[in-house]
């Protein structure tokens, strides 16, 4: 199926990624001012925010961050060195690997989503026109 796409319509998409990656660039600038890997503080904020009634696994973790479980493992070895996380063995199944945000690892990850927040603050309206003006041609 053949669409045509105007000027517009590429412009608007171009504004879309230039305001996801501008808020991105953000991101990762801040972590690495915070003294971790953009990585890093993705894998913290992932591990806070998963479901209650689901631990955090090694597997989980790797699916929601994209990676392979391989490459999750190193990740959570490097977490766990600096003291950003505490790794357990499964109640149930103790090949399961459970991670947790250590005291250290909360305290950087609420400094840093406190400085997200305040940027979002600022930068949301113009993210928010951008996805908005493609959502209304897709309509």
């Amino acid at each position: 199926m053949a669409a045509n796409l105007s000027r517009t319509d590429y412009e608007e998409l171009a504004e879309l990624r230039y305001q996801i990656r501008r808020f991105l660039h953000f991101s990762e600038s801040i972590a690495i001012e915070e003294g971790i890997e953009p990585r890093q503080h993705q894998a913290l904020l992932t591990i806070k925010a998963m479901p209650a009634n689901e631990p955090c696994t090694i597997g989980a973790l790797a699916e929601r961050l994209f990676l392979q479980h391989q490459s999750t493992v190193g990740l959570v070895d490097r977490l766990t060195v600096r003291n950003l996380v505490s790794r357990a063995h499964g109640h149930e199944d103790a090949r399961q690997v459970i991670v947790s945000l250590t005291r250290h690892g909360e305290d950087i990850l609420k400094r840093l989503s406190l400085t997200h927040r305040r940027e979002l603050r600022e930068t949301a309206p113009a993210l928010c026109r951008a996805l908005q003006a493609i959502i209304r041609k897709t309509k």
